[in-house]
């Protein structure tokens, strides 16, 4: 017997909200694509900018691109109408060779010397508010790079695709997702890109030790080089480093890497405290649970020849996806 007109309507209404409740996710996955992140990688990683020195005129430049990307998408800017969080970095005079700190005992210190070095750095951060305007996590990659070496012969621009054109990419293409998905998350969200990795994770640093909401801050995700394979056998390794305490961030991983066909082969590296190597350890020292995303070293680590054609662009994309996905549960789960 056929169902009465009614009842057809009211089963496709009930499908239609279905679907509605589950597409936001979707809707902001599918809007990860290729294209994007070579335009990212390839403008960061241009001759043009030099390199992206912290504390030179191009990672200035560098740092407005990112401001003006996000503008332009509709992240409002952390600090009232102000994208950047400027601050100084000191250091001793270079052949004391001391590296640069943001640590007010240190800079207070290498000031009081007669010849010392001072730079002058930007954090860009922006957001979206949560409905728990109080609550945060945190997306975050350094732009910095290691700039020209006039010396060299040859090629004299350390351009820095991988390291970190890459990782500001996934973080770009994250908050065009979270904007296209057109649903407020349940945390706040904080876009970050870290100045002055280079020398010594400074930026991330800074804006720990001077922010005010640090025990409001239940996640750290970040990124330091996702762009390269180590063994071109093996084109969809990654490393996922995750707090060892929060084990659901790797079941997370596996249960997307199946459910969205992502082309990735984790290695999963839980660890008690991960304060190692990139702006994660600025975040893990003060408790905060992290995710850490990185497709180890490779021959161009930190070499003139980390170039954008050498990007495996495919497996950029996928790792933006599953970081989207671990940033949508982040956001939005109660608990984890």
């Amino acid at each position: 017997m056929a169902l009465p007109r009614f009842y057809l309507l009211l089963i496709l209404l009930l499908s239609l909200n279905n679907i509605q409740a589950q597409s936001s996710k979707e809707k902001g996955l599918s809007a990860i694509n290729e294209q994007r992140a070579k335009a990212y990688v390839g403008f960061l990683a241009c001759d043009a900018l030099q390199g992206r020195e912290a504390g030179k005129r191009d990672a200035r430049i560098a740092a407005e691109y990112i401001k003006s990307t996000l503008q332009a998408m509709g992240i409002k800017p952390l600090f009232d109408d102000n994208y950047f969080q400027s601050f100084s970095a000191y250091s001793r005079e270079r052949q004391k060779k001391a590296r640069f700190s943001v640590h007010p005992d240190s800079i207070s210190k290498y000031a009081s010397e007669k010849a010392h070095r001072k730079i002058e750095l930007n954090n860009v951060l922006g957001y979206i508010e949560g409905k728990k305007a109080n609550e945060y996590v945190v997306v975050g990659a350094h732009f910095d790079h290691l700039g020209i070496d006039e010396s060299l012969e040859g090629d004299k621009i350390y351009n820095g695709a991988d390291d970190n054109a890459s990782g500001v990419s996934a973080v770009l293409q994250i908050a065009q997702a979270f904007i296209v998905a057109g649903e407020q998350p349940e945390r706040t969200i904080i876009f970050a890109f870290w100045d002055g990795e280079e020398l010594g994770l400074l930026g991330s640093e800074y804006f720990m030790a001077n922010c005010d909401f640090t025990s409001s801050i239940k996640g750290y995700l970040n990124f330091d080089m996702i762009g390269r394979n180590k063994d071109e056998s093996q084109p969809q390794h990654v490393v996922y480093f995750y707090t060892e305490s929060h084990p659901a961030f790797g079941e997370w991983l596996k249960i997307d890497i199946e459910k969205y066909d992502l082309n990735l082969t984790p290695d999963y590296r839980p660890w008690d405290k991960p304060i190692g190597g990139s702006d994660n350890s600025s975040f893990a020292k003060r408790d905060i649970p992290v995710i850490w995303y990185h497709t180890d070293g490779h021959p161009d680590y930190h070499q003139p020849t980390d170039h954008a054609d050498r990007i495996n662009w495919s497996k950029l994309v996928d790792i933006t996806k599953a970081s989207f996905l671990n940033m949508w549960n982040l956001a939005n789960m109660n608990t984890y």
